[in-house]
């Protein structure tokens, strides 16, 4: 069986319409690959954000509690590698611009590579008060077909048109709907008719405490990505089409996930999906002042929960309610290839779930920034070395339950997620015996991951 991997960043889970959150959303696509497919209700992201995410995709490991955001290590093997080994021709079409730069090594394995850098640039996190661009933002995008989603999607096609024939592996991976949400205005204009061009930058903190923003412009930013959410949809669909009109439905199984979500003002204001720390003025750090430093970064359902569909050939549609991690694609992808997995992957396949919806699902799962402690230096994105602030935050999710747990002196908070989904109300002081187990389990991961002693140490107390 060959299989195709799609993976669009950013992509919140209640933005795909088949999940039936969100009234008025337009995935057409994604809604029909969800109807003749699995839909996975509750898979979560693991390491957190862009390439921690990537690095638990291409190993099947829980990577943050060996590395940050940084090259893979060469003792690591890949998916890729693994399914070269085995003759299988590996193919990726991506344009999320990390996975080369400075070393990163994520191509390991893969005999096509293509790299569209369609958004590489200096990588400034806006925080001046004006919070718009003018045209200068999209002086590269003349047509729909310049973007990024469609610039790789169409490599992806061409791709294909030239290897259908072969036992294949195609992992497709695109920035958008990542920011800036430059999708052209007719898909914005489906969500906010009286659209006036402009982009709206998130601020990656809470939006009232920023000047110049408000709740409509965080709205105007909402509609702009829900645009960007339709558009991405839309080339997924040409790719679909293809796959079809080549006669590979019956032979191959097709993927689609992201890595995280974002907020657009929920939990108290936050517009963004990381906390930066600001600058004695109010301000944020810009990206590459090497004293900047991280700081608190919650992870809620609307960044941790996240979409997973899958198509296979002999595999009934119907959706698994089941907790599932994203280290469970890397295995499920050998096993609808007919390959084991090997010892050190630490994801279980979800092949046999998908048979079975029955079947229970894991314990927990575990959302987290790659550990690091108070005073650490840890990468980022301009691969420039930042000091921690706060430790990361942690949340940890069983079927009912979700702790956000925050090491050192900051409280942690509980969610009953079946009586609380949007996570209103904290009650960790009504329950800590509840909260105490869960940061049990969490200790448990810990020491099965092999976390250094001196971070696990240190997450060894919960504070109610």
């Amino acid at each position: 069986m060959n299989v195709i991997w799609i993976v669009a960043d950013t992509f919140r889970q209640d933005h795909v319409g088949a999940y039936g959150k969100m009234p008025g959303i337009f995935t057409p696509s994604l809604d029909a690959l969800a109807g003749r497919g699995v839909r996975f209700n509750r898979h979560y992201a693991g390491g957190f954000p862009t390439m921690p995410t990537r690095a638990d995709h291409a190993t099947g490991r829980w990577t943050a509690s060996f590395m940050t955001w940084e090259p893979l290590p060469d003792e690591v093997s890949t998916l890729a590698e693994v399914l070269a080994s085995e003759g299988v021709h590996t193919a990726a079409m991506v344009d999320t611009p990390f996975y080369l730069r400075e070393g990163m090594n994520y191509d390991r394995g893969f005999q096509t590579f293509n790299m569209y850098s369609g958004q590489v640039g200096g990588g400034t996190l806006k925080t001046e008060t004006a919070h718009h661009e003018s045209e200068q933002a999209r002086y590269a995008w003349r047509y729909e077909s310049d973007r990024n989603v469609a610039r790789t999607i169409t490599n992806a096609m061409e791709w294909l048109q030239l290897h259908y024939e072969e036992d294949f592996s195609l992992y497709i991976d695109t920035w958008d709907p990542h920011e800036p949400w430059d999708a052209p205005d007719y898909y914005t204009k489906l969500y906010m008719p009286e659209y006036d061009g402009e982009l709206v930058h998130p601020i990656y903190g809470r939006w009232h405490e920023m000047p110049g923003y408000s709740a409509e412009l965080v709205d105007k930013a909402h509609a702009t990505y829900c645009g960007e959410v339709t558009m991405v949809d839309t080339w997924i669909g040409y790719l679909l089409r293809m796959v079809e009109n080549m006669g590979l439905n019956n032979r191959t199984a097709i993927i689609f996930t992201t890595d995280h979500g974002f907020y657009f003002g929920e939990h108290g204001g936050w517009f963004g999906k990381l906390q930066f720390a600001k600058k004695p003025d109010g301000s944020l750090y810009q990206f590459g002042e090497s004293d900047a430093i991280w700081g608190f970064s919650p992870l809620y359902e609307e960044l941790a929960l996240i979409p997973l569909l899958i198509s296979a050939p002999g595999v009934e549609a119907g959706m698994y309610d089941g907790l599932t991690s994203v280290v469970d694609v890397m295995p499920t992808v050998l096993d609808l290839m007919g390959l084991e997995a090997p010892s050190w992957v630490e994801g279980r396949s979800l092949l046999g779930r998908m048979r079975d919806m029955s079947l229970p699902g894991r314990e927990f799962t575990v959302t987290t920034v790659p550990f690091a402690n108070p005073g650490d230096a840890v990468n980022a994105v301009d691969d420039r070395r930042r000091r921690m602030s706060h430790a990361n935050v942690t949340t940890v999710t069983t079927d009912d339950w979700a702790l956000l747990y925050s090491p050192g002196d900051t409280r942690s908070e509980l969610y009953n997620l079946k009586a609380d989904p949007r996570q209103e109300s904290n009650v960790i002081t009504q329950y800590p015996e509840r909260a105490e187990a869960i940061h049990e389990q969490l200790v448990g991961f810990m020491r099965e991951t092999r976390l250094a002693p001196h971070m696990l140490e240190y997450r060894k107390r919960l504070l109610i």
